[in-house]
């Protein structure tokens, strides 16, 4: 009950309304239902969380700022507002943290008071120059890696008859450029800044200091690791100084799968780009395929990357509307593919071809489930209980973990029989990385859906995963070519 204060005010307690001497309910704040309490401590932690994910913010930052909060909150709801109303107006109120706000509401679209902050939303001259400051760097940025890949033809090299040579340093000419913009946006120190130049350096030199001929395994499987330890660099650049914390690690998980439909949807445009290109000018009697082949298709393609990178960082929460659509659409999709594969091997007793090709679709497979899962982690909110989806992943995870388990079988089997050989060794160590991680992720899915252990737990395994990938890439690149005689 809220008891007077010294000067007679109503002091700040339990909102409780009180009978006068009529039995008539008075004046007095509402009451909170156990229901709406409950859902107004779900929003609490939600915007907690959020907060926290703020690099240039401290705990001790959000403990105040949470306070301050709760004390907007508790006071409209004196005033007679609904606790949720409460929630949005003391948000919306929050004067120099209305960017903060602004963007929260981004991350959380579904949320009704959407449109209530981002009333305004990036309006002023200092919104204004930021705006066009984050667009010129990254139009300088896609113009390097536009420039830079066609640096080499230079020296003589040509995309049409050194095709090796673009293969193994694409990633460079692309990636590099992504990295400077993240880290120039996440304003990183020297120290981050001088990793990150040298792992790109090591990359360098891990394409090109080989003597790798053109039918050689090595050079397949560098073309193909090489951007995957480079893409872990960008995630450095992405989270800078906080590269320790697992909510930064899964925020550049929900950045590349972001990243990854807009980069499609830009390939997309840029098919019937190149489509229209060729067919006006041919309509004028002008062959324009060298220019299409040689110009805009390479540079257009390194430039997409970085442009994707800043679409995701721009344009945040049309993305976050698409990709949790896209993988509850095709996670039960895989699933069924999954068990109609097993259940085919089982009939027909046929054994999995382990060949190159074979071996790279099969890894690609298992990666695409890797990703459906990540994403579906970083989507999902952490407060929700278990439910279908959760034990739809199960099935999807426990059928990639059969099927990796038969890849393993074989692929061992082929090399106890027929010797090593680079292809076989990467693909053995993948697949059993591969196997770690799922059958972990089965085990802690296992215990969500029995509600013995929170949704935490799954986070930080798989974002503490991340630097095996890593470290295994590197390895292929750096010390396979060796080892194997750059066969």
């Amino acid at each position: 009950m809220t008891a007077p204060n010294d000067h007679g005010d109503a002091a700040a307690g339990p909102a409780v309304t009180a009978l006068n001497e009529h039995g008539d309910a008075a004046a007095g704040p509402a009451v909170t239902a156990p229901g709406a309490q409950d859902e107004l401590e779900a929003q609490f932690a939600q915007w907690r969380q959020y907060v926290e994910r703020r690099r240039e913010l401290q705990p001790s930052d959000a403990d105040e700022l949470e306070d301050h909060l709760r004390g907007s909150v508790d006071a409209l709801v004196e005033a007679g507002l609904s606790p949720d109303e409460a929630f949005l107006v003391a948000v919306k109120r929050m004067g120099s943290l209305d960017e903060l706000s602004r963007e929260f509401a981004r991350e959380h679209s579904e949320r009704l008071w959407k449109q209530l902050v981002l009333t305004g939303a990036d309006s002023g001259p200092a919104g204004d120059r930021r705006s066009r400051r984050d667009l010129w760097t990254t139009i300088a940025c896609a113009a390097g890696a536009a420039v830079s890949i066609k640096v080499p033809a230079l020296f003589g090299l040509d995309l049409d008859q050194d095709a090796s040579f673009y293969a193994r340093n694409f990633s460079l000419f692309a990636l590099t450029w992504l990295a400077g913009l993240l880290a120039w946006r996440r304003q990183a120190r020297r120290p981050v800044i001088g990793v990150l130049v040298a792992l790109f350096v090591l990359g360098a030199v891990g394409a090109n200091a080989y003597p790798l001929p053109e039918e050689s395994q090595s050079l397949v499987i560098t073309s193909i690791h090489l951007p995957i330890a480079l893409w872990l660099v960008v995630g450095l650049a992405y989270v800078a100084e906080d590269w320790r914390s697992s909510r930064r690690r899964m925020d550049f998980i929900r950045f590349t799968g972001e990243w990854f439909v807009y980069f499609v949807l830009i390939a997309l445009g840029g098919i019937v780009l190149t489509a229209f290109t060729a067919g006006t000018f041919e309509a004028i009697g002008i062959d324009s395929e060298a220019f299409i082949s040689q110009w805009l298709i390479p540079c257009g393609a390194v430039a997409a990357v970085v442009v994707a990178g800043w679409l995701v960082e721009a344009k945040q929460s049309v993305v976050e509307n698409i990709a949790p659509v896209l993988t509850r659409l095709f996670t039960p999709l895989f699933t069924a593919v999954l068990i109609a594969f097993l259940a085919a091997v089982l009939l027909t007793s046929t054994g999995i071809n382990v060949e190159r090709e074979a071996l790279i679709l099969f890894n690609l497979l298992l990666v695409v489930v890797l990703g459906l899962l990540l994403y579906s982690v970083s989507a999902r909110d952490p407060l929700a209980p278990p439910g279908l989806f959760d034990k739809l992943q199960i099935a999807l995870v426990v059928s990639a973990l059969a099927v990796d388990l038969l890849v393993l079988l074989e692929i061992t089997g082929r090399m106890s029989e027929f010797g090593t050989t680079p292809n076989k060794a990467a693909a053995l160590g993948e697949n059993i990385i591969l196997l770690v991680n799922l059958a972990v992720s089965a085990w802690v899915l296992l215990k969500l859906i029995r509600r013995r252990t929170p949704f935490e737990t799954l986070e930080r395994w798989q974002t503490g995963y991340l630097p095996v990938y890593a470290a295994w890439a590197w390895i292929v690149v750096l010390v396979f070519p060796l080892v194997f005689d750059f066969r």
